[in-house]
Protein backbone atom coordinates (compact mmCIF):
# COMPACT_ATOMS: atom_id res chain seq x y z
CA UNK A 1 0.00 0.00 0.00
CA UNK A 2 1.49 3.58 -0.87
CA UNK A 3 1.87 5.97 1.68
CA UNK A 4 -0.11 8.19 1.48
CA UNK A 5 1.76 11.08 3.77
CA UNK A 6 4.45 10.21 1.36
CA UNK A 7 7.84 10.82 3.83
CA UNK A 8 9.00 13.93 5.73
CA UNK A 9 12.07 13.92 3.36
CA UNK A 10 9.45 13.70 0.43
CA UNK A 11 6.95 16.21 1.52
CA UNK A 12 10.34 18.60 2.32
CA UNK A 13 11.52 18.66 -1.32
CA UNK A 14 7.94 18.92 -2.98
CA UNK A 15 7.34 22.30 -0.88
CA UNK A 16 11.12 23.40 -2.02
CA UNK A 17 10.40 22.79 -5.82
CA UNK A 18 6.90 24.13 -5.62
CA UNK A 19 6.84 27.07 -3.95
CA UNK A 20 9.51 29.10 -5.91
CA UNK A 21 6.94 28.46 -8.72
CA UNK A 22 4.16 29.51 -6.78
CA UNK A 23 5.95 32.46 -5.60
CA UNK A 24 7.34 33.32 -9.01
CA UNK A 25 3.85 33.25 -10.28
CA UNK A 26 2.48 35.46 -7.18
CA UNK A 27 4.97 37.83 -7.35
CA UNK A 28 4.79 38.41 -11.90
CA UNK A 29 1.74 37.34 -12.44
CA UNK A 30 1.45 40.84 -14.01
CA UNK A 31 4.23 39.70 -16.75
CA UNK A 32 1.93 36.86 -17.96
CA UNK A 33 -0.70 36.66 -20.87
CA UNK A 34 -4.33 37.40 -18.97
CA UNK A 35 -5.86 34.68 -21.45
CA UNK A 36 -4.73 32.10 -22.92
CA UNK A 37 -5.27 31.02 -26.24
CA UNK A 38 -8.52 28.54 -25.84
CA UNK A 39 -7.48 25.10 -27.79
CA UNK A 40 -9.83 22.52 -26.70
CA UNK A 41 -8.11 19.28 -28.39
CA UNK A 42 -4.75 20.11 -26.76
CA UNK A 43 -6.31 20.91 -23.37
CA UNK A 44 -8.09 17.19 -23.26
CA UNK A 45 -4.94 15.66 -24.80
CA UNK A 46 -2.78 17.38 -21.53
CA UNK A 47 -5.06 16.35 -19.17
CA UNK A 48 -5.91 12.41 -20.73
CA UNK A 49 -1.92 12.00 -21.31
CA UNK A 50 -2.05 9.93 -17.71
CA UNK A 51 -4.83 6.94 -17.43
CA UNK A 52 -3.60 6.13 -13.39
CA UNK A 53 -1.85 2.47 -14.15
CA UNK A 54 1.56 4.03 -14.09
CA UNK A 55 2.00 6.30 -10.60
CA UNK A 56 3.94 9.33 -11.42
CA UNK A 57 6.63 10.59 -9.05
CA UNK A 58 4.84 13.14 -6.97
CA UNK A 59 7.41 15.99 -7.98
CA UNK A 60 6.11 15.16 -11.55
CA UNK A 61 2.87 15.13 -10.86
CA UNK A 62 3.18 18.47 -8.87
CA UNK A 63 4.98 20.15 -12.33
CA UNK A 64 2.08 18.54 -14.56
CA UNK A 65 -0.60 20.37 -12.57
CA UNK A 66 1.53 23.90 -12.28
CA UNK A 67 2.54 24.08 -15.62
CA UNK A 68 -0.88 23.33 -17.13
CA UNK A 69 -2.45 26.19 -15.18
CA UNK A 70 -0.35 28.20 -15.89
CA UNK A 71 -0.97 27.84 -19.70
CA UNK A 72 -4.44 26.81 -19.64
CA UNK A 73 -6.38 29.37 -17.46
CA UNK A 74 -7.43 33.26 -17.44
CA UNK A 75 -5.36 34.65 -14.80
CA UNK A 76 -8.18 36.44 -12.88
CA UNK A 77 -5.09 37.61 -10.31
CA UNK A 78 -4.07 39.75 -13.19
CA UNK A 79 -4.45 43.32 -12.69
CA UNK A 80 -4.96 44.05 -15.49
CA UNK A 81 -8.21 41.17 -15.44
CA UNK A 82 -11.20 43.57 -15.63
CA UNK A 83 -13.79 41.07 -16.36
CA UNK A 84 -16.38 38.96 -13.38
CA UNK A 85 -15.81 39.55 -9.76
CA UNK A 86 -13.26 37.27 -9.63
CA UNK A 87 -10.79 38.34 -6.60
CA UNK A 88 -6.84 38.09 -6.66
CA UNK A 89 -6.00 36.15 -3.44
CA UNK A 90 -4.79 37.82 -0.73
CA UNK A 91 -1.97 36.04 0.84
CA UNK A 92 -2.71 35.42 4.48
CA UNK A 93 -5.99 33.87 3.03
CA UNK A 94 -3.93 31.71 0.70
CA UNK A 95 -2.06 30.98 4.05
CA UNK A 96 -5.33 29.64 5.55
CA UNK A 97 -6.06 27.22 2.53
CA UNK A 98 -3.60 25.88 3.46
CA UNK A 99 -3.53 25.34 6.63
CA UNK A 100 -7.34 24.41 6.56
CA UNK A 101 -6.45 21.95 3.93
CA UNK A 102 -3.92 20.52 6.65
CA UNK A 103 -5.85 20.09 9.99
CA UNK A 104 -8.81 19.37 8.02
CA UNK A 105 -11.59 20.84 10.17
CA UNK A 106 -15.26 19.13 9.78
CA UNK A 107 -17.69 22.04 9.80
CA UNK A 108 -21.03 19.81 10.90
CA UNK A 109 -20.28 18.88 14.44
CA UNK A 110 -19.60 22.06 16.74
CA UNK A 111 -17.67 19.43 19.15
CA UNK A 112 -15.55 18.49 16.38
CA UNK A 113 -13.78 21.67 15.48
CA UNK A 114 -15.22 24.01 18.13
CA UNK A 115 -12.54 26.82 17.26
CA UNK A 116 -13.52 26.78 13.53
CA UNK A 117 -16.97 27.21 14.19
CA UNK A 118 -16.63 29.81 16.36
CA UNK A 119 -14.72 32.06 14.67
CA UNK A 120 -17.51 31.58 11.50
CA UNK A 121 -20.13 32.59 14.31
CA UNK A 122 -18.05 35.29 15.63
CA UNK A 123 -17.51 36.64 11.56
CA UNK A 124 -20.88 36.72 10.93
CA UNK A 125 -21.89 38.47 14.05
CA UNK A 126 -19.41 41.15 13.16
CA UNK A 127 -20.09 41.27 9.59
CA UNK A 128 -23.98 41.39 10.22
CA UNK A 129 -23.15 44.57 12.84
CA UNK A 130 -21.51 46.42 9.84
CA UNK A 131 -24.83 46.25 8.16
CA UNK A 132 -26.89 47.69 10.75
CA UNK A 133 -28.14 44.31 12.63
CA UNK A 134 -28.60 44.27 15.94
CA UNK A 135 -25.91 42.14 17.27
CA UNK A 136 -28.24 40.06 19.32
CA UNK A 137 -30.46 39.15 16.69
CA UNK A 138 -27.78 38.65 14.13
CA UNK A 139 -27.65 34.73 12.59
CA UNK A 140 -26.23 32.88 9.47
CA UNK A 141 -23.83 30.67 7.87
CA UNK A 142 -21.09 30.95 5.37
CA UNK A 143 -22.06 29.78 1.62
CA UNK A 144 -19.84 28.18 -0.74
CA UNK A 145 -20.98 32.00 -2.61
CA UNK A 146 -23.70 33.95 -3.77
CA UNK A 147 -25.85 31.09 -5.58
CA UNK A 148 -26.25 29.09 -2.31
CA UNK A 149 -26.58 32.31 0.05
CA UNK A 150 -29.52 33.14 -2.32
CA UNK A 151 -31.13 29.64 -2.36
CA UNK A 152 -30.66 29.92 1.36
CA UNK A 153 -32.56 33.12 1.61
CA UNK A 154 -35.25 31.47 -0.71
CA UNK A 155 -35.33 28.52 1.80
CA UNK A 156 -35.95 30.69 4.82
CA UNK A 157 -38.42 33.32 3.11
CA UNK A 158 -40.22 30.16 2.30
CA UNK A 159 -40.59 29.17 6.02
CA UNK A 160 -40.87 32.11 7.18
CA UNK A 161 -44.42 32.81 4.67
CA UNK A 162 -45.29 28.86 5.37
CA UNK A 163 -44.24 27.71 8.67
CA UNK A 164 -45.34 24.25 7.84
CA UNK A 165 -42.85 24.07 4.85
CA UNK A 166 -40.07 22.22 6.30
CA UNK A 167 -42.30 19.46 7.30
CA UNK A 168 -45.62 19.80 4.39
CA UNK A 169 -43.18 21.22 1.12
CA UNK A 170 -45.68 22.30 -1.73
CA UNK A 171 -48.06 20.98 0.25
CA UNK A 172 -48.40 24.15 2.87
CA UNK A 173 -49.19 26.39 -0.03
CA UNK A 174 -52.48 28.28 0.38
CA UNK A 175 -51.53 30.01 -2.62
CA UNK A 176 -49.90 30.07 -5.88
CA UNK A 177 -46.39 31.51 -4.10
CA UNK A 178 -44.06 34.51 -5.87
CA UNK A 179 -40.41 35.58 -5.77
CA UNK A 180 -39.87 39.25 -7.10
CA UNK A 181 -36.66 40.28 -8.45
CA UNK A 182 -35.35 42.84 -11.07
CA UNK A 183 -34.75 41.85 -14.89
CA UNK A 184 -31.13 42.61 -13.71
CA UNK A 185 -31.10 40.41 -10.42
CA UNK A 186 -28.42 37.43 -10.53
CA UNK A 187 -29.30 34.00 -12.47
CA UNK A 188 -28.85 32.20 -9.37
CA UNK A 189 -32.48 33.79 -8.28
CA UNK A 190 -33.99 31.84 -10.70
CA UNK A 191 -31.91 28.64 -10.46
CA UNK A 192 -32.97 28.46 -7.05
CA UNK A 193 -36.52 28.50 -7.63
CA UNK A 194 -35.83 25.50 -9.80
CA UNK A 195 -33.93 23.74 -7.23
CA UNK A 196 -36.72 24.45 -4.54
CA UNK A 197 -39.72 22.80 -6.43
CA UNK A 198 -41.21 26.78 -7.06
CA UNK A 199 -40.26 26.69 -10.70
CA UNK A 200 -39.29 29.10 -13.14
CA UNK A 201 -42.77 30.85 -13.22
CA UNK A 202 -42.83 31.52 -9.91
CA UNK A 203 -40.02 34.34 -10.56
CA UNK A 204 -41.74 37.48 -11.61
CA UNK A 205 -38.81 40.14 -12.88
CA UNK A 206 -39.65 43.37 -12.52
CA UNK A 207 -38.94 46.05 -15.28
CA UNK A 208 -35.85 48.27 -14.08
CA UNK A 209 -35.88 52.20 -14.25
CA UNK A 210 -33.28 54.25 -16.62
CA UNK A 211 -30.29 53.60 -13.60
CA UNK A 212 -30.94 49.96 -14.53
CA UNK A 213 -32.64 49.87 -10.55
CA UNK A 214 -35.61 47.69 -9.53
CA UNK A 215 -38.65 50.23 -10.72
CA UNK A 216 -39.83 50.53 -6.98
CA UNK A 217 -43.46 51.28 -8.81
CA UNK A 218 -43.84 48.49 -10.98
CA UNK A 219 -43.01 46.44 -8.01
CA UNK A 220 -45.94 47.90 -6.12
CA UNK A 221 -48.15 47.76 -8.73
CA UNK A 222 -47.44 43.67 -9.27
CA UNK A 223 -47.58 42.95 -5.53
CA UNK A 224 -51.05 45.04 -5.11
CA UNK A 225 -52.53 42.93 -8.45
CA UNK A 226 -51.01 39.64 -7.56
CA UNK A 227 -51.99 39.78 -3.90
CA UNK A 228 -55.71 40.83 -5.91
CA UNK A 229 -55.38 37.52 -7.50
CA UNK A 230 -54.88 35.42 -4.56
CA UNK A 231 -51.23 34.76 -4.55
CA UNK A 232 -48.83 34.42 -2.31
CA UNK A 233 -45.53 37.11 -2.32
CA UNK A 234 -42.83 34.97 -0.58
CA UNK A 235 -40.70 37.42 -0.81
CA UNK A 236 -38.85 40.39 -2.75
CA UNK A 237 -35.17 40.15 -3.59
CA UNK A 238 -32.92 43.57 -3.96
CA UNK A 239 -30.29 44.00 -5.86
CA UNK A 240 -27.02 46.25 -4.25
CA UNK A 241 -24.53 45.76 -7.10
CA UNK A 242 -26.15 44.10 -9.87
CA UNK A 243 -23.75 41.38 -11.72
CA UNK A 244 -23.78 43.41 -15.34
CA UNK A 245 -23.90 46.74 -14.21
CA UNK A 246 -23.36 46.84 -10.38
CA UNK A 247 -26.93 48.98 -10.03
CA UNK A 248 -27.53 49.41 -6.55
CA UNK A 249 -31.69 49.15 -5.98
CA UNK A 250 -33.49 51.25 -3.72
CA UNK A 251 -33.54 49.77 -0.74
CA UNK A 252 -35.20 51.94 1.81
CA UNK A 253 -38.10 52.35 -1.13
CA UNK A 254 -38.45 48.78 -1.26
CA UNK A 255 -37.71 48.14 2.51
CA UNK A 256 -40.98 50.69 3.41
CA UNK A 257 -43.16 48.33 0.34
CA UNK A 258 -42.21 44.91 1.93
CA UNK A 259 -42.53 46.26 5.60
CA UNK A 260 -46.05 47.47 4.21
CA UNK A 261 -47.17 44.10 2.45
CA UNK A 262 -45.73 41.94 4.96
CA UNK A 263 -43.36 40.44 2.46
CA UNK A 264 -39.72 39.22 3.47
CA UNK A 265 -37.03 41.41 1.86
CA UNK A 266 -33.77 39.58 0.83
CA UNK A 267 -31.15 42.06 -0.41
CA UNK A 268 -28.00 40.13 -3.00
CA UNK A 269 -24.80 41.95 -1.90
CA UNK A 270 -22.89 39.57 -3.11
CA UNK A 271 -20.92 42.59 -4.68
CA UNK A 272 -21.66 45.72 -3.05
CA UNK A 273 -22.27 44.76 0.38
CA UNK A 274 -18.70 44.75 1.43
CA UNK A 275 -18.91 48.67 0.87
CA UNK A 276 -20.26 48.29 3.96
CA UNK A 277 -16.64 48.10 5.69
CA UNK A 278 -15.88 51.90 4.72
CA UNK A 279 -17.78 54.34 6.43
CA UNK A 280 -17.53 56.93 3.48
CA UNK A 281 -19.39 54.10 1.34
CA UNK A 282 -21.84 52.71 3.80
CA UNK A 283 -24.72 55.02 2.63
CA UNK A 284 -24.47 53.26 -0.49
CA UNK A 285 -26.26 50.34 1.00
CA UNK A 286 -28.75 52.76 3.19
CA UNK A 287 -31.81 50.48 4.30
CA UNK A 288 -29.75 47.47 3.93
CA UNK A 289 -30.10 46.85 8.09
CA UNK A 290 -34.07 46.33 7.30
CA UNK A 291 -33.91 43.47 4.95
CA UNK A 292 -35.09 40.29 6.30
CA UNK A 293 -31.85 38.50 4.98
CA UNK A 294 -28.44 39.71 2.98
CA UNK A 295 -26.51 37.58 0.64
CA UNK A 296 -22.19 38.92 0.28
CA UNK A 297 -19.25 37.40 -1.19
CA UNK A 298 -16.50 37.38 1.04
CA UNK A 299 -15.03 35.94 -2.43
CA UNK A 300 -15.03 38.91 -3.99
CA UNK A 301 -14.15 42.19 -2.62
CA UNK A 302 -12.86 41.01 0.26
CA UNK A 303 -10.18 39.22 -1.74
CA UNK A 304 -9.62 35.48 -0.87
CA UNK A 305 -10.33 32.04 -3.02
CA UNK A 306 -13.08 31.22 -4.77
CA UNK A 307 -16.10 29.39 -3.22
CA UNK A 308 -16.39 31.63 0.04
CA UNK A 309 -19.82 33.46 0.85
CA UNK A 310 -21.97 33.94 3.32
CA UNK A 311 -25.90 34.36 4.33
CA UNK A 312 -27.03 36.66 7.08
CA UNK A 313 -30.34 37.17 8.50
CA UNK A 314 -31.60 39.07 11.49
CA UNK A 315 -34.50 36.34 12.23
CA UNK A 316 -32.22 34.01 15.10
CA UNK A 317 -34.59 31.06 14.39
CA UNK A 318 -35.05 30.87 10.81
CA UNK A 319 -32.12 29.02 9.90
CA UNK A 320 -33.34 26.29 12.27
CA UNK A 321 -36.32 26.27 11.53
CA UNK A 322 -35.45 25.60 7.94
CA UNK A 323 -32.66 22.88 8.31
CA UNK A 324 -32.72 21.56 11.39
CA UNK A 325 -32.68 17.93 11.44
CA UNK A 326 -31.12 15.19 13.52
CA UNK A 327 -28.88 12.39 12.83
CA UNK A 328 -28.34 9.80 15.04
CA UNK A 329 -24.74 9.05 14.17
CA UNK A 330 -23.52 13.09 14.64
CA UNK A 331 -21.26 13.57 17.67
CA UNK A 332 -23.20 14.61 21.07
CA UNK A 333 -20.31 15.82 22.94
CA UNK A 334 -21.49 19.31 22.58
CA UNK A 335 -24.91 18.60 23.70
CA UNK A 336 -24.59 19.85 27.09
CA UNK A 337 -23.23 23.31 25.95
CA UNK A 338 -25.60 26.13 24.30
CA UNK A 339 -23.66 25.81 20.56
CA UNK A 340 -25.56 24.98 17.25
CA UNK A 341 -24.03 22.35 15.32
CA UNK A 342 -23.50 24.05 12.24
CA UNK A 343 -25.17 21.14 9.68
CA UNK A 344 -28.63 22.01 11.59
CA UNK A 345 -28.40 25.54 10.07
CA UNK A 346 -27.40 25.13 6.80
CA UNK A 347 -27.77 23.72 3.42
CA UNK A 348 -24.39 21.83 3.76
CA UNK A 349 -23.07 19.06 6.03
CA UNK A 350 -19.37 18.07 6.19
CA UNK A 351 -17.83 21.35 4.72
CA UNK A 352 -14.64 23.41 4.96
CA UNK A 353 -13.32 26.00 6.99
CA UNK A 354 -14.05 28.43 4.53
CA UNK A 355 -14.25 31.44 7.26
CA UNK A 356 -11.02 30.73 7.78
CA UNK A 357 -9.94 32.72 4.80
CA UNK A 358 -11.45 35.96 5.82
CA UNK A 359 -10.23 35.79 9.80
CA UNK A 360 -7.01 35.33 9.03
CA UNK A 361 -7.04 38.32 6.34
CA UNK A 362 -8.41 40.40 9.35
CA UNK A 363 -6.13 39.30 11.86
CA UNK A 364 -3.11 40.70 9.39
CA UNK A 365 -5.20 42.98 8.02
CA UNK A 366 -8.06 44.44 9.91
CA UNK A 367 -11.04 46.42 8.74
CA UNK A 368 -9.26 49.33 8.70
CA UNK A 369 -7.07 47.49 5.76
CA UNK A 370 -10.07 46.56 4.08
CA UNK A 371 -11.79 49.90 4.28
CA UNK A 372 -8.22 51.41 2.97
CA UNK A 373 -8.59 48.49 -0.21
CA UNK A 374 -12.09 49.12 -0.95
CA UNK A 375 -11.29 52.93 -1.20
CA UNK A 376 -8.65 52.15 -3.76
CA UNK A 377 -11.09 49.75 -6.06
CA UNK A 378 -13.53 52.55 -5.78
CA UNK A 379 -10.98 54.82 -6.79
CA UNK A 380 -9.38 53.04 -9.85
CA UNK A 381 -13.14 52.64 -10.91
CA UNK A 382 -13.63 56.61 -10.71
CA UNK A 383 -9.87 57.24 -12.76
CA UNK A 384 -11.07 54.50 -15.35
CA UNK A 385 -14.53 56.34 -16.31
CA UNK A 386 -12.38 59.75 -15.96
CA UNK A 387 -10.05 58.79 -18.42
CA UNK A 388 -12.74 56.51 -20.88
CA UNK A 389 -14.61 59.98 -20.83
CA UNK A 390 -11.41 61.91 -22.19
CA UNK A 391 -11.17 59.94 -25.03
CA UNK A 392 -14.40 60.40 -26.03
CA UNK A 393 -16.27 56.47 -24.15
CA UNK A 394 -19.91 56.99 -23.35
CA UNK A 395 -20.10 55.93 -19.89
CA UNK A 396 -23.56 53.66 -19.96
CA UNK A 397 -24.48 53.73 -16.73
CA UNK A 398 -24.15 55.75 -13.43
CA UNK A 399 -23.01 53.42 -10.32
CA UNK A 400 -20.86 54.26 -7.63
CA UNK A 401 -19.24 51.35 -7.49
CA UNK A 402 -16.12 50.26 -9.67
CA UNK A 403 -17.87 48.21 -12.50
CA UNK A 404 -17.61 50.31 -15.67
CA UNK A 405 -19.75 49.96 -18.56
CA UNK A 406 -19.02 51.86 -21.88
CA UNK A 407 -19.79 52.34 -25.32
CA UNK A 408 -18.32 54.22 -28.24
CA UNK A 409 -21.02 56.40 -29.27
CA UNK A 410 -22.57 57.37 -33.02
CA UNK A 411 -21.36 54.08 -34.29
CA UNK A 412 -24.41 52.47 -36.26
CA UNK A 413 -24.35 48.95 -35.03
CA UNK A 414 -22.97 49.47 -31.31
CA UNK A 415 -23.12 46.49 -30.08
CA UNK A 416 -21.27 44.02 -32.99
CA UNK A 417 -18.42 47.03 -32.50
CA UNK A 418 -19.08 46.49 -28.90
CA UNK A 419 -17.96 42.46 -29.01
CA UNK A 420 -15.44 43.14 -31.70
CA UNK A 421 -13.59 45.51 -29.60
CA UNK A 422 -14.11 42.57 -26.51
CA UNK A 423 -12.84 39.96 -28.75
CA UNK A 424 -9.85 41.75 -29.42
CA UNK A 425 -8.73 42.95 -26.44
CA UNK A 426 -9.18 39.47 -24.63
CA UNK A 427 -6.97 38.26 -28.01
CA UNK A 428 -4.24 40.41 -27.22
CA UNK A 429 -3.66 38.63 -23.78
CA UNK A 430 -2.85 42.11 -22.47
CA UNK A 431 -6.04 42.50 -20.82
CA UNK A 432 -9.28 40.94 -19.84
CA UNK A 433 -12.68 42.28 -20.58
CA UNK A 434 -16.58 41.53 -21.04
CA UNK A 435 -19.64 42.48 -22.59
CA UNK A 436 -23.06 43.04 -21.16
CA UNK A 437 -26.44 43.94 -22.92
CA UNK A 438 -28.06 47.02 -21.75
CA UNK A 439 -31.76 47.56 -23.03
CA UNK A 440 -30.58 45.03 -25.42
CA UNK A 441 -27.51 46.15 -26.76
CA UNK A 442 -24.00 45.05 -26.13
CA UNK A 443 -21.64 47.72 -24.48
CA UNK A 444 -18.40 47.16 -23.09
CA UNK A 445 -17.81 46.34 -19.37
CA UNK A 446 -14.70 46.85 -17.30
CA UNK A 447 -14.72 45.58 -13.48
CA UNK A 448 -11.77 46.45 -10.87
CA UNK A 449 -11.45 43.21 -8.72
CA UNK A 450 -7.78 43.73 -8.16
CA UNK A 451 -6.06 45.51 -5.33
CA UNK A 452 -3.01 45.61 -7.13
CA UNK A 453 -4.40 47.63 -10.43
CA UNK A 454 -2.84 50.87 -10.54
CA UNK A 455 -3.30 53.92 -12.33
CA UNK A 456 -0.84 52.57 -14.96
CA UNK A 457 -2.57 49.24 -15.52
CA UNK A 458 -5.82 51.78 -16.29
CA UNK A 459 -3.91 53.79 -18.30
CA UNK A 460 -2.48 50.62 -20.10
CA UNK A 461 -5.98 49.39 -20.69
CA UNK A 462 -7.54 53.00 -22.41
CA UNK A 463 -4.19 53.04 -24.45
CA UNK A 464 -5.60 49.11 -25.71
CA UNK A 465 -8.83 50.12 -26.10
CA UNK A 466 -7.56 53.15 -28.37
CA UNK A 467 -5.14 50.84 -30.50
CA UNK A 468 -7.65 47.80 -31.14
CA UNK A 469 -10.48 50.77 -32.39
CA UNK A 470 -8.82 52.16 -34.45
CA UNK A 471 -7.67 48.63 -35.94
CA UNK A 472 -11.41 47.75 -35.98
CA UNK A 473 -11.94 50.84 -38.02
Amino acid sequence: MPHFDLTPDQRQQLFSDLLPQLEAYYTHTRDRRVAPRLDPEKIREAVARFDFTEPLGAGEAVKTVVDNLLEHQVHVPHPRYYGLYNPRANFPSILADLIAAYFNPQLAAWSHSPFAAEVETYLIREYGKKFGYDAASIDGTFTSGGAEANLTGILCALNHCYPDYANRGFRAFEGEPVVYCSDQAHHSVVKAARVVGLGLDSVVQIATDEHLCLSVTALRERLTADQRAGKVAVMVIATAGTTGTASIDALPEIADLCAAAGVWLHVDAAFGGAAALNPDYRHWLRGIDRADSITTDIHKWLSVPMGTGMFITRHPEILSQSFRTTAEYMPREGGSFSVVDPYTHTIQWSRRFLGLRMYLSLLVFGWEGYAATIRHHVEMGDYLREQLTTRGWTIAVDTPLPVVCFTWPGHPDPGTYAREICARVVESGEAWISVYPIRGVDVLRACITNYATTREDIDALVRLLDRVRQEAG
